[in-house]
């Protein structure tokens, strides 16, 4: 027995030494990776020596001979701080993630091997300016240069996380960066998701369906869908999206993460400094490190400041020496689903307009992580790609014996966006950037500029030209054999800048006629006579909630201060309470306050028990708030109360009722998560922004480690926007919002202010990892200057590149 215990003691030590030695190992590589800012490193593709100024808060002020050289410079900075992400971008992009993350990520590198963005891409490097040509062949080398350095000086392999990756870094090309413009495109526009939920709900309720859905810019009179397809069968409705399913940081294209913004600028007229000011916010998914980057190029035609996106050589929002830009998805539809007949008997046609045709089929290779190769095939026809997973409610709309497939702007191979960003950074004026943006195709984009004491505005991008008998005009999934669904074609927008007339511009990629944060934003740039820095910052910090202050009082008119007072501790107290509290409320979603959750609470209760009888599995599918919906229905307009009526009871129920209901039902939930005292709730406990890791954040310990939580306020409709998750056990918690936040004061450019969300560096033990996440949560900005003097004077490093011999 003795024995036993010593060689037990034994083991014990060892196990633990051994323990103790692989976390000394672990730290020691992971820190190797760590880059020093204050090195220099002899490399081959430069003309001069290149220095990389860093902040204190690791912002890159790069100063080279050529542009080329300073490119390469902004290629091996970015390396140095996002080598990872770059390379999943880069797997996202080319269909690729499941060779690192296994059959989790097979999902969305079939849909991307499907649409083709890596070949679009490829194609699409052919008919680039020599100048973007240069420019993406340098920052290429600049990425290169910096792998070859962490290989021969052994330093970690540029980040911890590909020691718990099998990856095999390949070396960056150009055309890897046009496939990431690619991939933001695609995330910058739902048009073929809104496709499809549209005609799902026609389907689920003919004559009311519809009536959910925000229908501004839609056609008034639309066709049954089911009779576009005469003779064909549906299948059954099913449930497509599971509530409980864990959010996955590597849906890069999921609709709560689409990118989107806002921006707006005034005229000196409007402004206390007597220049133009220009405010810009880039929404995305909320992932540490954030998508965005802040960077200083200090190009042959001046300096250049603002946001990047590593992968691309491009400063997306910001500012040069005398022109500044802010940019927002476009509310443009810029893509159809087309549903191709398959002919019977024989899987390889399809029905074309001119008969039965042959579709255009290749086999690709996924390789998975610890599974097998996955063989797809991938077909094409006249109309686009086939896609059966662009959406999870695609199947309830397709007819049996039927594909769909995709028409979308995005899939050109003759794209040219990448070239006409680039002339946009280094135009001098709202002309020459105008001449630049006509080369846009996708995404497209409202581009608001910024000169001296002018502000204009301006839509970019290629809009398709659909016929005038087009049976949906885009609005519905539509017959692919007809030839009046196909594109005429498509038409540069880019004609023009206009200049607002009240010295006011501003862009949501919300619908201007209808769109609750864009007439917020409205409301508070026009209430005030004279502008300043600060009024643009508060106002893009703004956390009221447009939906709750029109809703709350039609929803609650016949609920406020009814009734004797109810004994405390009872569920009838419980609505009292929240009704004064309620009623009380300026709307403004702050995460201090008990209101927020309450609201939020009751009307995704009212709007699940208004349509979940009527729409059956589809309800569970309808995860986004639409206010307009239930302003209709208690407006009873043309009709809309019907909804309020439960269809399996006897009774007719009134909304009244159903207000109450959804009242009660959500303090009955609130209550079991957050206690009974209604006041003690706070909107923040709810409502945290998660800023994910996408390759390390869904692993139990590792995400604990990786990840960044926080309480924010803020909403869905607010214009310091949070994208919901919507749906689970955390349907409050923020997965996408603001990833960049700037304003700029042209009467003082260098007292201009930028943010992102989390900070510049993606190694974990990078003291800039999260520097910034707690500036971003409080509202709080950084300067950047243009001025060489002051970015050396308050350098915390400086790289040195100088040509190898």
């Amino acid at each position: 027995m003795l024995t036993l215990f010593r060689w037990l003691l034994r083991l014990t030590i060892a196990l633990i030494v051994l323990a103790v030695l692989s976390a000394v190992l672990v730290w020691y590589f992971a820190v190797r990776s760590l880059p020093d800012y204050t090195a220099s490193y002899p490399v081959t593709g430069i003309t001069a020596p290149v220095e990389i100024v860093r902040s204190t808060e690791n912002v890159p002020h790069i100063f080279g001979k050529t542009d080329a050289d300073v490119f390469f410079a902004l290629g091996l900075a970015h390396a140095q701080d996002r080598l990872f992400q770059m390379t999943l971008l880069r797997r996202a992009a080319q269909g690729r993630l499941a060779e690192v993350h296994g059959p989790r990520a097979l999902p969305a590198d079939d849909l991307i091997r499907r649409l083709g963005l890596q070949r679009a891409a490829q194609a699409s490097l052919e008919v680039q300016d020599d100048d973007t040509l240069a420019a993406l062949q340098a920052y290429a080398d600049g990425v290169n240069q910096w792998i070859r350095i962490v290989n021969d000086g052994a330093m970690g392999r540029g980040a911890p996380e590909f020691f718990l990756f099998p990856d095999v870094i390949t070396f960056w090309q150009p055309a890897d960066s046009l496939a990431i413009l690619k991939l933001m495109a695609a995330a910058g526009t739902d048009s073929a998701g809104e496709e499809i939920l549209r005609a799902r709900l026609a389907l689920a309720w003919p004559e009311r369906g519809m009536q959910i859905v925000d229908r501004a810019g839609i056609p008034a009179a639309l066709p049954d869908y089911a009779g576009l397809f005469p003779g064909a069968r549906l299948g059954a409705p099913e449930r497509r999206l599971d509530p409980q399913a864990d959010y996955d940081p590597l849906g890069f294209l999921r609709p709560e993460q689409a990118l989107g913004g806002n921006a707006f600028g005034a005229e000196a007229q409007r402004t206390a400094a007597g220049a133009a000011l220009l405010a810009n916010d880039l929404h995305a998914g909320l992932t540490v490190p954030s998508l965005y980057y802040l960077a200083r190029l200090e190009l042959e035609g001046g300096g250049v400041i603002g946001a990047t996106v590593p992968g691309m050589p491009l400063v997306l929002s910001g500012r040069n020496p005398t022109l500044s830009w802010a940019l927002t998805p476009l509310d443009l539809d810029v893509a159809d689903i087309a549903i191709e007949e398959v002919q019977p008997g024989n899987t390889d046609r399809y029905r074309g307009t001119q008969g039965w045709t042959e579709f255009q089929t290749r086999t690709e290779v996924i390789r998975v992580l610890d599974a097998r190769p996955q063989t797809i095939t991938l077909r094409e026809t006249q109309n686009g790609p086939v896609v059966p997973g662009l959406d999870p409610g695609l199947r309830d709309v397709t007819p049996i014996g039927h594909v769909p497939s995709l028409r979308w702007t995005g899939l050109s191979q003759r794209d040219r966006t990448m070239s006409a960003l680039m002339a946009l950074m280094r135009a001098g004026d709202a002309d020459q950037a105008t001449r630049a943006l006509a080369d846009v195709v996708a995404p497209a984009l409202d581009v608001t500029l910024a000169q001296g004491e002018t502000v204009t505005r301006l839509a970019a991008g290629a809009a398709p030209q659909r016929a005038d008998d087009h049976p949906t005009k885009g609005a519905l999934p539509s017959p692919g054999w007809l030839t009046e669904t196909a594109w005429q074609g498509t038409v540069s927008l880019a004609t023009q800048a206009r200049r607002p007339q009240d010295g006011l511009a501003l862009a949501t990629e919300e619908p201007e006629a209808d769109g609750l944060r864009h007439d917020r934003l409205s409301g508070l740039l026009g209430g005030r006579e004279v502008h300043s820095r600060d009024s643009f910052i508060a106002a893009q910090l703004d956390v009221v909630s447009p939906a709750a202050r029109a809703l709350l009082p039609l929803v609650g008119a016949n609920l406020w201060f009814t009734g004797d007072p109810a004994a405390p501790g009872t569920p009838e107290r419980q609505r009292q309470d929240a009704l004064t509290l309620l009623a009380e409320w300026d709307g403004a979603m702050n995460e201090h306050l008990p209101e927020p959750l309450i609201y939020a609470a009751w009307m995704g209760a009212l709007q699940d028990r208004l349509v979940r009888d009527e729409l059956g599995p589809l309800a569970d599918d309808l995860i986004r708030l639409q206010p307009h919906f239930i302003d209709a229905v208690f407006r009873d307009r043309d009709g809309a109360a019907a909804w309020c009526d439960v269809v399996q009871s006897a009774a007719t129920e009134d909304c009244a009722t159903i207000a109450r209901q959804s009242l009660d039902r959500a303090i009955l939930d609130l209550t079991a998560e957050y206690g009974p005292d209604v006041t003690s709730w706070r909107w923040g406990d709810a409502h945290q922004a998660r800023h994910v890791h996408p390759g390390l954040g869904a692993l139990p310990a590792l995400g604990w480690i990786m990840n960044i939580t926080q309480s924010i306020s803020g909403g869905e409709f607010t214009v310091a926007r949070t994208g919901m998750i919507g749906t689970g056990d955390d349907p409050y918690q923020a997965i996408g919002g603001a990833g960049y936040r700037s304003v700029i004061d042209l009467a003082d450019p260098d007292s201009s202010v930028f943010i992102t969300s989390t900070g510049q560096s993606g190694h974990p033990l990078s003291r800039h990892y999260d520097d910034l996440a707690g500036l971003w949560r409080r509202g709080e900005y950084i300067g950047m200057s243009l001025d060489p003097d002051l970015a050396r004077a308050a350098a915390a490093g400086i790289t040195t590149l100088t040509p190898a011999d």
